[in-house]
């Protein structure tokens, strides 16, 4: 007998903040600069390879007002149980499946963060590590990914409660649907997807379904290929250069491997610690990708898998796609419906075998296994079953994520369109929230509301159907007003009209002096290579106000690059508390301080905890490796130069990667 329930999940967690309100324009190039050739991508694999992966954030706003202070909450959960399998899904964090227990030997499956901790890796910026999470429409740790979607209760086959997760993708406008089936006596969770393409044109797609799992000591990936991605190259797996890259613990940089396996082969990958012991994951072949992520074993490493949790409690990640790599986009048809399912299960094996030396024995015991236990041909049959229930409507709505499905119904209904969106997938008004009532309202009144120059602008729209709904009205001479021109050059520069943006903003600026338009005018300027003239933009804009942490943040940036440091120092000083006490401004004071030889205060700053830097970034190494070679060279009279850096780096390397978290 399954079980679906509703209760409450506590654990510690950080407080995600309010949104940034300044928008985060896409990069010019909406394609990823990557050099076939010189990588000796083979033919078969080049189609798709960064087509449409530049960065990509509009409409949704980032997410990066969060902290390290965590408190008990309660998530909303939602468990799904059978004699054999516990599954629990967080639908407030973006459908997350945070756990899954083989319940026979009590043994978590995944690696279940036991807190939660946004971290700087998503689009939006914040992540949480940990659980099974579904990544769509585009490179990238998803926009909902710290984020509420719906959550349904569905009849599914012989009478067995379903979870369906479903949400409207607002970049590419969209409906994506998880049916969550764990049907009685079955030692497997299934999830069911479906994408849907509601277009008269094809969109890029994108997915990747990403399983955190526990970094066991000796455990070891396994997937059906003797070929992996490694970065852009194609190299056999899993030895490259004398390492073998299957056991995590034995590399100590951070490593991706994207593994080829055969067309037509089935598709699974397999995590397993040294008693040959794990979870294996399978799916049907739409889903061919398969990847490895791990951390690796340096201190930076070790640092990330600690700033993300608890101390001690390291993770990896074994992950699904529609292609071989990340890199890839997949052109969807017009009005195309995509469907697969996947499985999740404990898996048990012979360690002598399935941690043989040689990679085709290893790999082949464990597809044998995983044969015996769940055989492709049932995975098959299973998904055309399901398929059906795919379509059916929900019996309850159990958690009620984002407004702007129901938005989008409203403005086809409007427009005597159908929307794409299936009945099943229930986006009603009721789900209608503050963030949509200035869209509905020039839906409704043909007039989008003005309001005061120093609130903030509200969430925003980047959908063709809105910038015409939104020319429509100004050309009507209704709103008219500073936010409606605002809003328009926003959508004008996401589609890639730098001119149209301009005197959008220019108009905006004439109906209201306004921070926001100042700011975004300055990134027009920044893009022509006009950093001067980008900075007195963005002095404006402060001066004009709102005087808000992400726009002081830009300003310092500048500032800063430009090695204005006497000026930075007076902007500074000048801030409210409030806003200068933001991490990232707390950064750039820490540079001032080392342009003035004020050490101390730059040992202060290095020794708060900071929550918003980005993987990657080594800000904070940087700063540190900065003071001591300037102690260095006062103390001993000598210039800083090269020589100067490599032994500071050389003598200092092993107390910074103690002291700073650096990738």
């Amino acid at each position: 007998m399954t079980e679906l329930r509703v209760e409450p999940y506590v654990v510690p967690a950080a407080d995600l903040g309010p949104e940034n309100p300044l928008p985060m324009f896409r990069t010019v190039n909406p394609d990823s600069a990557i050099d076939f050739e010189a990588n000796n991508i083979p033919e078969e694999d080049r189609p798709g390879l960064g087509w449409q992966t530049g960065r990509r954030v509009l409409p949704y706003r980032m997410q990066d007002g969060y902290n390290r202070e965590k408190r008990p909450r309660a998530f909303v959960s939602a468990v799904l149980e059978n004699e054999f399998v516990k599954a629990t899904v967080l639908p407030e964090i973006g459908g997350l499946v945070t756990s899954i227990i083989h319940k026979p030997l009590n043994r978590e499956l995944l690696y279940c963060n036991p807190v939660f901790q946004p971290g700087n890796l998503a689009l939006r910026n914040a992540w949480v590590s940990g659980g099974i999470e579904w990544n769509t429409p585009h490179l990238g740790h998803h926009y909902l990914t710290c984020s509420p979607i719906h959550a349904a209760r569905v009849t599914g086959v012989g009478g067995d409660p379903v979870l369906r997760l479903y949400a409207w993708d607002r970049v590419k406008c969209f409906p994506c649907q998880i049916d969550l089936h764990l049907p009685s006596e079955s030692r497997f969770l299934f999830a069911h997807v479906r994408l849907i393409n509601p277009h008269d044109h094809e969109i890029p797609m994108y997915w990747w379904t990403n399983i955190g799992v526990p970094e066991y000591p000796g455990g070891r990936v396994l997937s059906p290929a003797d070929t992996t991605y490694k970065g852009m190259t194609v190299m056999d797996c899993p030895v490259i250069n004398g390492l073998d890259y299957s056991y995590c613990t034995r590399i100590n940089n951070a490593y991706d491997l994207f593994f080829r396996i055969p067309p037509g082969h089935r598709p699974w990958e397999a995590i397993i610690d040294a008693d040959g012991t794990g979870l294996i994951h399978t799916s049907t072949w739409r889903l061919k990708g398969r990847k490895l992520f791990a951390w690796g074993m340096g201190e930076g490493s070790r640092r990330w898998n600690d700033y993300l949790s608890v101390p001690d409690n390291p993770f990896q990640e074994i992950q699904a796609g529609l292609a071989y790599t990340q890199s890839h986009s997949v052109p969807m048809p017009a009005r195309a419906e995509w469907t697969w399912t996947e499985a999740f299960g404990y898996f048990e094996s012979d360690p002598a075998i399935t941690h043989s030396t040689n990679w085709q024995e290893a790999y082949s015991e464990a597809e044998r296994l995983l044969e015996a236990v769940l055989p492709r041909e049932a995975v098959d049959c299973f998904h055309e079953e399901v398929t059906e229930v795919a379509r059916r409507g929900p019996d309850e709505v159990l958690f009620r994520g984002l407004g702007w499905g129901a938005l989008e119904n409203r403005r086809c209904a409007a427009a005597r369109q159908a929307s794409g969106i299936p009945e099943e997938l229930p986006f009603e008004d009721t789900d209608l929230g503050e963030e949509q009532e200035p869209w509905l309202a020039l839906l409704e009144t043909g007039c989008l509301p003005a309001r005061d120059p120093l609130a903030d602008p509200g969430q925003y729209q980047t959908q063709d159907e809105w910038r015409t709904l939104l020319e429509h009205s100004l050309a009507n001479g209704k709103g008219d007003n500073w936010l409606a021109w605002l809003h328009l050059g926003v959508m004008k520069l996401e589609a890639n009209d730098p001119g149209g943006a301009q005197e959008a903003w220019n108009r905006s600026l004439q109906r209201a002096q306004n921070g926001w338009a100042l700011r975004n005018l300055s990134i027009l300027e920044t893009r022509d290579g006009n950093t001067d003239a980008a900075c007195e933009l963005l002095a404006r804009a402060l001066a004009v106000g709102p005087v808000v942490p992400a726009l002081a943040a830009e300003y310092a940036g500048l500032l800063l690059q430009l090695e204005r440091y006497e000026a930075l120092q007076y902007f500074l000083d000048g801030l409210p508390e409030a806003v200068r006490s933001h991490e990232r401004l707390q950064l750039v004071a820490a540079r001032v301080a080392l342009h003035f030889d004020r050490f101390e205060e730059v040992e202060e700053v290095l020794k708060q905890d900071f929550a918003t830097i980005q993987e990657g970034e080594v800000s904070l190494t940087e700063l540190w490796f900065a003071m001591h070679e300037k102690k260095v060279a006062a103390a001993e009279n000598i210039p800083i130069d090269d020589d100067l850096r490599a032994r500071v780096r050389a003598e200092c390397c092993d107390i910074a990667t103690d002291s700073i978290m650096s990738t």
